[in-house]
């Protein structure tokens, strides 16, 4: 099992990012959602812990089919019709708990825990690990205005060097800006990922570790290059967009799946494809090395 505990400074205070991050996330999954693909939202309600109080819940069903790479897409092709992974999280801001499980693998599991700080990451045990994980733990200090970020996803209105806030008037970001930067704060998350999988183990787990830090780095940068779109909003108001967003991704998901379920109800198996996947496990290996050597990043 491997834990990292990511730290990410953003140019905002607490109260600023719990407004930021719900819009974020709310359009980030509207902009990612088409047919059959993207953040189907299943819960989103109210709750309670007798230690952290009153908070809210949210499950959500991430599908991921097409993303995945091709030897995947034709496992499971022959398994179920879809893929997705399962979220479920519990937001007692300024701390959260956040479960992902996956939809045909038991053997996956990914267990966050986050804290919010106003301060640039200084906190040794904010999240409150145990003498073993301190141990184990791995700090990665992320920069959301200058790691990279997949080009694919790379927008110059977005660039941080560049982006100026004309509500808040921050920004353009430069370097040492996490020293030189008020306000500033810190988003604290630590990650157990477990894969348990013989021979693919440590491939599965290092290669999903850099697809969560460039979400983190792509997220965080979002959350702050729209803070013009939500800056202001209360939290009321930004609950409201919410909904607004999750109604339509909720549409274009569910859309696809039914179109999905009736062609792979009509598909039969006559055997002519068991010679194409019986490769199918050495296929995965040669593909997570390919991928542990990629590139083809930008600023």
């Amino acid at each position: 099992m491997l834990l990292k505990e990511y730290r990410i400074c953003m140019p905002l205070t607490v109260d600023e990012y719990h407004i930021g991050q719900l819009y974020m996330i709310a359009k980030h999954s509207e902009e990612q959602s088409q047919k059959g693909e993207g953040v189907e939202v299943l819960k989103n309600e109210d709750c309670y812990d007798p230690v952290h109080g009153k908070g809210r819940y949210t499950e959500k069903r991430i599908y991921l089919s097409s993303r995945l790479p091709v030897w995947s897409q034709r496992l499971i092709a022959r398994l179920c019709s879809y893929f997705y992974v399962t979220e479920k999280a519990w937001n007692f801001y300024p701390f959260t708990i956040t479960e992902y499980s996956c939809s045909f693998l038991d053997k996956f599991s990914l267990y966050i825990l986050s804290r919010y700080e106003n301060n640039c990451g200084t906190s040794y045990n904010c999240l409150g690990l145990s003498e073993e994980d301190l141990k184990e733990r791995e700090v990665d200090h992320v920069d959301i205005v200058f790691n990279e970020v997949p080009e694919k996803y790379y927008k110059v209105e977005e660039d941080l060097t560049k982006f100026k806030s004309k509500t808040t008037d921050r920004g353009p970001l430069k370097p040492g800006w996490k020293e030189n930067t008020t306000p500033i704060m810190c988003s604290y998350k630590a990650i157990k990922m477990k894969f348990e999988v013989w021979g693919l183990q440590s491939k599965v787990e290092n290669f999903a570790h850099r697809a969560i830090r460039d979400i983190l780095v792509l997220g965080h940068r979002q959350a702050f290059a729209w803070i013009d779109e939500w800056h202001g909003m209360t939290l009321e108001e930004v609950r409201q967009i919410e909904k607004k967003f999750q109604s339509r991704t909720n549409e274009k998901v569910s859309s696809g799946i039914e179109h999905s379920d009736s062609q792979h109800s009509g598909i039969s198996n006559n055997g002519d494809d068991d010679d194409e996947d019986n490769d199918t496990f050495e296929d995965a290996l040669e593909d997570l090395d390919e991928m542990s050597g990629a590139s083809g990043t930008s600023r």
